[in-house]
C-alpha cells in the first residue's frame, strides 16, 4: 500500500513531519488532505458516471428509435395495402 515502504521509514517520516510543522497543525494537515482526496474520488466518480450515461445514449437509444422508425413505416405501408386491396375486391363484384 505504500509502495514497499517499512514500518520504520514511516515512523521516521511521521517523526519529521511533526518536527516541521508542529503537533498543533497536524490534524488540520490531515482535514485537507482527506479533503482533497474526497473531492478527487468524487470529480472521478462523477466522470464515470457521466460516460456511462453518454454510452447509453449513444448506442441504446437510436437504436430504439430507429426499431420504432421502421415499425410505424412498416405499419403505414400495411395500411396502404389494405385500403387499395379493400377498393380493387370492391371493384371485381
Amino acid at each position: 500500500m505504500f509502495f514497499f515502504i517499512s514500518g520504520a521509514e514511516i515512523v521516521f517520516i511521521f517523526f519529521i513531519i511533526l518536527l516541521v510543522f508542529g503537533a498543533d497543525k497536524i490534524p488540520g494537515i490531515a482535514r485537507t488532505l482527506a479533503k482533497g482526496m474526497t473531492q478527487i474520488r468524487q470529480a472521478t466518480d462523477e466522470i464515470k458516471s457521466e460516460i456511462q450515461k453518454s454510452a447509453e445514449i449513444d448506442f441504446d437509444q437510436p437504436a430504439e428509435k430507429l426499431q420504432k422508425q421502421l415499425q410505424n413505416e412498416v405499419k403505414e405501408v400495411q395500411d396502404e395495402i389494405e385500403k387499395v386491396a379493400g377498393v380493387v375486391k370492391r371493384k371485381k363484384l
